[in-house]
């Protein structure tokens, strides 16, 4: 019976981190916050996130012109001050358009890697903790999704059920879930094996318990790391949807729309298809800052700290 109290201590969880492979004591959130925010890369990009996130939020207080308000006396206007985008071939105005657009692309982007990281790592951390024939038939499930490219797998989802906004974003949701799935499956199995699981296995600490206490904050690294990475490689990808018309249907404002509507008219007004690609060129730009920053401050061992 006195083997108890040290069996319970024992399962008390350290400060670890599989990505990163460290132990230690806390430090503060706040001061991770600032030394992170002090990354050249990772301030950088979090200025220009914030930046489009304050812009596209405060659409209402920039402009009182309604994104779809068309004006046929006002087509292909140049960039001006009445009108700071121009106009597009129906006169409605592109300053309007951009800004709403951004609402629906990064929102529907987060949603993306939200949807793919709750379920592949759920998937991920049961495959990975329990192991045996059910995770080996888990991967394998995983493996065959990986063997797909994404944007045929994203266009197969898209054609099974239909076009729009919401199916896009669980088409491109199912690329993201085997990936999630693979990573935390990897790093689930590490954790699985530390002394302090091990005892509160021997403790009769729940599954549940054992899963949500003591191995999920374990893996969360990498799965932050990754959800930076990849929300703008899902910006691209609502998109591409959007431009090929299987995404937001019009007459919705979404950056990949807007580029479809300007596409036939580059040399006539170019407008159209810029600024739409270059706040997208910057959001896409910016998540990715953010991710190579995170992953710096996440894992030492890339700086050979």
């Amino acid at each position: 019976m006195q083997l108890e109290p040290e069996l319970a201590k024992a399962a008390a969880p350290p400060t670890v981190d599989v990505f990163t492979e460290t132990i230690g004591p806390k430090v503060p959130r706040w001061r991770l916050v600032l030394r992170a925010l002090r990354h050249r890369s990772l301030g950088l990009g979090f200025l220009i996130v914030v930046a489009l996130t304050l812009l596209v939020i405060a659409a209402p207080l920039l402009t009182s012109i309604d994104p779809n308000a068309q004006d046929p006396m006002a087509t292909f206007v140049p960039p001006s001050a009445e009108h700071p985008m121009g106009t597009d071939a129906f006169g409605r105005d592109l300053f309007s358009r951009v800004l709403y657009g951004g609402r629906t692309t990064m929102l529907a982007s987060l949603f993306v890697v939200v949807i793919g990281a709750i379920i592949g790592t759920a998937v991920g951390l049961v495959a990975g903790y329990f192991g045996g024939a059910l995770g080996f038939v888990i991967m394998r499930l995983v493996d065959l999704l990986l063997a797909f490219p994404g944007i045929l797998l994203a266009l197969t989802v898209t054609a099974i059920l239909g076009p729009g906004l919401f199916n896009g974003v669980i088409a491109i949701a199912a690329i993201l879930v085997p990936v999630y799935a693979r990573l935390v499956e990897g790093a689930t199995r590490e954790v699985r094996n530390l002394p302090y699981v091990e005892a509160a296995v021997t403790l009769g600490v729940s599954s549940r318990k054992i899963i949500l206490w003591h191995i999920l904050p374990n893996v969360m690294s990498g799965v932050i790391v990754l959800t930076t990475t990849w929300l703008g490689i899902a910006a691209l990808w609502v998109t591409a949807l959007g431009f090929i018309g299987l995404g937001v249907q019009p007459p919705t404002p979404e950056w990949g729309a807007i580029l479809n509507d300007g596409q036939n008219y580059i040399t006539l007004a170019w407008w159209i298809t810029v600024f739409p690609g270059v706040f997208l060129s910057l959001f896409v730009i910016g998540v990715n800052l953010v991710g190579d920053g995170l992953r710096d401050e996440l894992d030492p061992t890339l700086t050979g700290q």
